[in-house]
């Protein structure tokens, strides 16, 4: 795979991406549904992201997603996730502790994530127990079984030789890919709820996933050779080479896009999330539908894209592909 940067393409999104900015509150992460109550401890606060982003990964797969009835409503992916996290932390919070984590069995697991048997058990279940496990039996071993221990040995820093935050979660084993998704996203939780202080700014990346490296293929911000895009574009899974290549490129793209429209790295993913997920969908873009009311909401639509003119994908058809394939993963 050969991979280019567009520079110039970044630095006018990112200029497109601050005027949606001025539009979106960030989101402070304290819905009750899918987050700690307001009046949680730090300590609580960080256990249960800890966990939680340990497991945020590709619960859904082609033909099974990863979706049910919480309560009575209706829950997709990753919000399925939080959700069903947010009722074991109001109904069981000791699950969170690093001893049970230790020892969990993936009865309890399976149990959890599928709600009493209610909802189609999610992928890998057995990498997820393992995951958690690992992270009981090293907050045990490294920091007495305090979560919070982890941010202040960091002082704030994300990076800070192997002191940083960032560097310190790849003791964990989920924490440990190369493109640093879940440690970015974590690190993200953990500032809004104003648990984690960060001091230097400047180390912040967006935490980039699949869905995230679909809109920068689209919009233009990296490039692949033809045979790359013919792949992503006909669903064939990519190699862990090609996938790390793919989605650091698309890092630094999303950096220099920041850099160039004065937004938060942060701030910039939310306003990604948001319009992947309500504008620039994986069937139905805005640009080759309607202006729904969801993207319509995020700035991202008025009358047709609000980013059609710096995208790409707009310009050439063929980059309009889905988001790239890499299973064998728990990034």
């Amino acid at each position: 795979m050969r991979v280019e940067i567009v520079r110039e393409a970044a630095k006018a999104f990112g200029k497109a991406a601050a005027r949606m900015a001025t539009s979106l509150e960030p989101d402070a992460f304290v819905n009750p549904e899918l987050y700690p109550p307001r009046e949680a401890s730090k300590r609580e606060v960080t256990a249960y992201f800890l966990v939680m982003v340990a497991m945020d990964h590709r619960a859904s797969r082609p033909g099974r997603p990863y979706e049910g009835y919480v309560e009575g409503k209706l829950y997709h992916g990753s919000e399925l996730l939080y959700r069903l996290g947010s009722k074991k932390l109001s109904e069981d919070p000791g699950f969170f502790d690093a001893t049970r984590l230790a020892r969990l069995e993936l009865r309890e697991l399976e149990e959890w994530l599928t709600n009493g048997e209610r909802i189609r058990r999610p992928p890998d279940l057995g990498l997820r127990l393992e995951l958690l496990r690992d992270i009981g039996q090293k907050l045990l071993r490294l920091y007495e079984g305090d979560p919070f221990a982890l941010v202040l040995e960091s002082r704030g820093r994300l990076r800070e030789g192997a002191g940083g935050f960032v560097n310190l979660l790849k003791a964990f084993k989920a924490y440990q890919d190369p493109v640093e998704k879940k440690a970015f996203l974590l690190a993200k939780f953990l500032e809004r709820r104003r648990v984690l202080h960060i001091a230097d700014q400047h180390n912040k990346e967006v935490p980039v996933d699949n869905h995230l490296v679909r809109i920068a293929l689209r919009i233009g911000l990296v490039r692949v050779d033809e045979e790359s895009l013919e792949k992503i574009a006909a669903g064939v899974e990519l190699g862990s080479e090609e996938d790390v290549m793919l989605r650091l490129a698309v890092r630094i793209a999303y950096k220099e896009a920041a850099a160039a429209g004065a937004v938060d790295p942060f701030l910039l993913d939310d306003i990604l999330w948001a319009f992947g997920r309500h504008c620039c969908t994986r069937e139905r873009p805005t640009c080759r539908g309607s202006c729904s009311e969801g993207c319509r909401a995020v700035a991202g639509c008025n009358g047709g894209c609000s980013l059609a003119p710096v995208c790409s994908a707009f310009r050439e058809p063929k980059l309009m592909v889905p988001e790239h394939r890499f299973y064998s993963h728990w990034y």
